[in-house]
């Protein structure tokens, strides 16, 4: 019995060592404070977002919680005021599968707010549905929505470089395609909604944040605005909430037990927005708070300035 015990504790430590070495991932070392600067992080009602935003009111931010459901948002803000001390921490409500609702955060954002120094595209999901505006719901939540508020901050990005846009994509990017014929049929990158086809989409969706990233940096070239996109790590979150009920019970225990936690999976969104000296790698992707090489589409630069085409005329900007 003391044997099985000791091989027991043994197996414990050792998990704990694993875990807390390799699953959880490094972190982000920069000390930088944010007093007098003012950040916008999307989703961050829970999850990594709301880990950020604690991170960045911790630092002395202005942080804008920008959320779909104000309830769950409102709770969050008093949450990270409570735990930050920084009073500055308010909730605006924005829905990314309404490009009305995108359209109408940033008139009131732009009216409100002086200064906007980092804008962190968090908010993401995988499931079925459609936008107001009949999107495929993982490319209008995750690409659509997030372009078409990044495009309409860019002015007062600009007014108060250096500043950042961060752009959280996933490793999944690397199985992801852009089919313009479709988009133009169908609203959508997949041909139709069901669980293999919904994470199909996810992966177009994260893909699009890497193509999105790099023709944005392009573009902001000599503004003294930079931007980045990251994979966060595999992280044991509310988005698991989207999946089946069978799907869950499956993934859950395995998710509790070796997936990041919410602090740990904000680390390379924390370090793509903090970190010094990495200006010059604007439009690159980041994982474990490091440079990492895209997957081919990613690197397409084509393919990336024909997406901001076709997503300009998709959200109205043109």
């Amino acid at each position: 019995m003391s044997f099985v015990i000791s091989v027991v504790v043994v197996g414990i430590v050792l998990y704990l060592i694993i875990y807390y070495n390799v699953f959880k991932g490094p972190r982000c070392t920069s000390s930088v404070t944010l007093k007098g600067k003012t950040a916008i992080v999307t989703g961050s009602n829970t999850g990594i977002g709301k880990a950020t935003a604690l991170d960045l009111a911790k630092r002395g931010a202005r942080v804008i919680l920008a959320c779909r459901n104000k309830f769950k948002a409102e709770a969050a803000a008093y949450d990270i005021r409570r735990e930050s001390g920084n009073h500055q921490v308010v909730v605006m409500q924005l829905d990314l599968g309404s490009l009305k609702s995108v359209r109408s955060f940033a008139e009131t954002f732009l009216k409100t707010e002086p200064r906007l120094d980092l804008l962190i595209n968090n908010a993401g999901m995988m499931g079925s549905g459609y936008t107001e505006e009949g999107f495929g719901m993982a490319f209008g939540v995750n690409h659509l929505g997030h372009f078409l508020l990044t495009c309409l901050l860019l002015e007062r990005l600009k007014e108060c470089s250096p500043s950042r846009v961060v752009n959280v994509s996933a490793l999944l990017h690397r199985l992801g395609s852009v089919d313009f014929a479709l988009l133009g049929s169908h609203k959508d990158l997949v041909p139709c909604q069901s669980t293999w086809q919904n994470f199909w989409a996810y992966c177009h969706s994260k893909l699009c944040n890497v193509l999105f990233t790099r023709e944005l940096a392009n573009r902001l070239e000599g503004t003294g605005v930079t931007t980045y996109s990251l994979h966060p790590g595999v992280i044991h979150t509310e988005f698991l909430r989207s999946l089946s009920l069978w799907q869950r019970l499956l993934v859950v225990p395995i998710a509790k037990l070796f997936f990041l936690d919410t602090e740990a999976g904000a680390q390379t969104t924390l370090h793509c927005a903090l970190q010094d000296g990495i200006e010059p790698l604007s439009g690159r992707y980041f994982s474990s708070c490091a440079l990492q090489e895209v997957g081919a589409k990613g690197r397409d630069d084509a393919l990336a300035r024909k997406l901001w085409e076709v997503s300009e005329r998709l959200s109205g900007l043109s």
